[in-house]
């Protein structure tokens, strides 16, 4: 007897076992995978926090980081503190490196739940920096920095990355030109925290006051300066109390 191919039903069924026999597949490949993307996820946030505190490998212009290779040993000799502050207690945790930033803030939104700020304390030639770890949104999609910062909340130096902002423009956000400009900035005015303006048509493009929490937008890409702004004086504000217990001890 002829066996028919061309009924639908034979299309369905070899669909069916198409998507079925791929997705374990794909699903197989990511379970194999996970241990690998876990590890250069937790190496890029080492390098990401070690870049914001001054250790990295930057020339005049490029922003570089400490190698892979090197970066545990690094973190390890730098940071001497992980913090996580959770309902006005900061408790030592040396797996807030862990901490999924994105997936606090989206949690943050449910009634009763009070957010986990991770918090490193680290030391470089005799001074000590407080690296905090900042998400938001861009233009096109997500936008995050680590901004490390002294005792009163000037910045120390800064990282910002982004998901899919427009080459040449928003994605110029993760070029040493933008991200020096945030050194010396202070994010506090007259005793209260302010944050920080990405501001177009700043008068101050120079960047020489750093006392006016203003620095000077990327030209053609307004919404993504926006972004930045609204990021730093949302989260960073949240670890403005621990600053200022950190003043009266």
């Amino acid at each position: 007897m002829e066996k028919r191919t061309d009924k639908n039903s034979y299309t369905i069924i070899f669909a069916v076992a198409m998507v079925v026999v791929v997705g374990s597949l794909l699903a197989a490949a990511a379970s194999g995978l996970k241990p690998n993307i876990d590890e250069n996820k937790r190496l890029e946030k080492q390098q990401n926090i070690l870049y914001a505190m001054g250790v990295n490998e930057n020339d005049e212009t490029s922003a570089n980081f400490v190698s892979t290779d090197v970066a545990p040993k690094l973190f390890n000799d730098y940071i001497k503190k992980q913090l996580v502050i959770q309902n006005g207690e900061t408790i030592e945790d040396t797996t807030a490196y862990l901490i999924d930033v994105k997936k606090e803030k989206t949690l943050a939104k449910e009634d009763g739940y009070s957010r986990r700020l991770p918090l490193f304390v680290g030391e470089k030639d005799g001074k000590t920096y407080y690296i905090a770890p900042i998400r938001g949104k861009g233009l096109w999609d997500a936008i995050w920095a680590y901004v490390a910062m002294d005792e009163n909340m000037i910045v120390q130096g800064a990282f910002f990355d982004h998901k899919a902002e427009t080459p040449g423009l928003g994605a110029n956000i993760k070029q040493r030109f933008f991200m020096d400009d945030f050194i010396g900035e202070h994010l506090r005015s007259e005793g209260k925290f302010k944050g920080i303006t990405v501001a177009k048509g700043n008068a101050d493009p120079k960047n020489n006051d750093k006392t006016d929490n203003e620095v000077d937008a990327i030209a053609g890409a307004t919404i993504t300066g926006d972004g930045v702004s609204a990021m730093i004086k949302s989260d960073l504000r949240l670890y403005a109390p621990y600053f200022d217990k950190l003043k009266t001890n």
